[in-house]
């Protein structure tokens, strides 16, 4: 006879909880991106209207300050070249990013950061500060200091 499976476990299993954070998280940081002054207009208003989310963060978060390979991009992501390369075009055309060649290979480009991707980035890592301050307010300072030591060491090293 087969034990009968509880129906709570799937809403609040540890990857669920994770998942929600994450998406909390990300929701938060992009409507403060949107509220920067900071924030070149057409960025603030694209953001305001969803059309930037979670996914072009991506290109935010591991985009080297000198520049990356579409390649080397997609790896730090975690993603394929060709989701990410969708990402970078999107990118490209609201102005964040530019593609310029390679001064190491003729044949390679390099994804770099605008005026206006810098301004983006600046903007980002303020809301980052922010999110995580309001996270440290409602939960504790020492929760958020075990939940962050928690999830480093889950995660694991970070390229």
């Amino acid at each position: 006879m087969q034990t009968p499976i509880e129906e709570g476990w799937r809403q609040t299993h540890l990857g669920r909880l994770l998942g929600h954070a994450t998406r909390r998280f990300d929701e938060r940081v992009l409507y403060l991106m949107a509220h920067n002054i900071d924030v070149p207009l057409a960025l603030s208003n694209l953001a305001a209207r969803a059309q930037i989310g979670a996914a072009h963060i991506h290109v935010t978060r591991h985009l080297a300050l000198a520049g990356s390979r579409l390649t080397e991009l997609a790896q730090n992501a975690g993603m394929s070249k060709q989701a990410m390369g969708d990402l970078v075009n999107q990118c490209e055309a609201w102005g964040v990013v530019v593609r310029e060649s390679d001064p190491q290979d003729a044949r390679a480009r390099k994804v770099r950061f605008t005026p206006a991707g810098l301004a983006w980035l600046q903007a980002f890592k303020d809301a980052v500060a922010q999110a995580e301050a309001e996270f440290r307010a409602e939960v504790g300072t020492e929760v958020a200091a075990v939940v962050m030591i928690g999830l480093e060491a889950y995660a694991g090293p970070t390229a």
